[in-house]
């Protein structure tokens, strides 16, 4: 297992069962006392855990937009069917763009199969998991942002226009009727903006509990959204209201 991989497992578990002693990551991680020092120390100063006696635990977030890692575990089963259902816009041979964010990178083990499938990525998690796939996969480059596992790309860094996307696979933190998509973080939506205006079709994937809000940055109007795939948890008052707009509502159900 990698050092990545073993820090998000650590993470994961920390987030489900808040407090861990040392012997009981050694034993589920199967690892030395010394290795999983210097995974604690890495996380420690990446401000992601906190060391207690005799074990540690997940730094809480204080306010704004929850980890990465505490959104990678959770409301799973309706990300894994958001995942599921926007597998099937996917095609043999297309060229799509999948973002960084916990609901996307579920979509990553659904195209696995897909023939002469081209991937291009900003999401570290998603990389590894196609990493032993047959999917051609292209990381774009620029300044890594370790607290979500992502790449934040810049135009003099990564020339965008180079790539031909046909379908692009974006997360958000809000979702308005009235303002369109938006996300917490600058960086991360500079990136989202340049994938919407560069694709032929966007696809946007967002649990339901994403609805109804508008937070710090505004990454793009619905008119620019073709898709929004959600969870059935969503607002069922909200449905007649997207019929009004050029955005389609697809609800992934079981």
């Amino acid at each position: 297992m990698f050092p990545l991989e073993r820090h998000k497992k650590i993470l994961e578990l920390l987030t489900i069962r808040k407090v861990l002693k040392i012997t009981e990551l050694t034993e589920e991680l199967n690892i030395s006392v010394d290795t999983l020092r210097r995974d604690l120390n890495t996380l420690t100063k990446q401000g992601r855990i906190e060391k207690i006696y005799g074990g540690v635990k997940l730094v809480e977030s204080r306010f704004g937009e929850s980890s990465m890692d505490e959104r990678m575990v959770s409301q799973l089963e309706e990300k894994d069917r958001i995942a599921r259902k926007s597998s099937e816009f996917i095609h043999d041979g297309d060229c799509i763009y999948i973002d960084s964010g916990s609901t996307t990178y579920q979509i990553a083990k659904y195209v696995k199969h897909k023939k002469k499938l081209t991937v291009v990525t900003n999401s570290l998690p998603v990389a590894i998991e196609l990493m032993d796939s047959d999917v051609e996969l292209i990381m774009i480059g620029g300044k890594i942002r370790r607290e979500e596992q992502s790449v934040v790309a810049y135009e003099y860094i990564f020339n965008f226009h180079e790539l031909n996307v046909l379908k692009a696979f974006i997360c958000c933190s809000g979702i308005t009727i009235e303002k369109g998509i938006s996300d917490y973080n600058l960086e991360e939506a500079i990136t989202r903006k340049k994938m919407i205006e560069l694709s032929k079709e966007v696809f946007v994937m967002a649990d339901s509990t994403k609805f109804g809000k508008d937070v710090t940055i505004s990454i793009a109007s619905l008119d620019k959204i073709d898709t929004i795939v959600t969870d059935a948890n969503v607002n069922a008052s909200l449905i007649p209201k997207f019929k009004k707009t050029s955005t389609t509502l697809v609800i992934a159900d079981e």
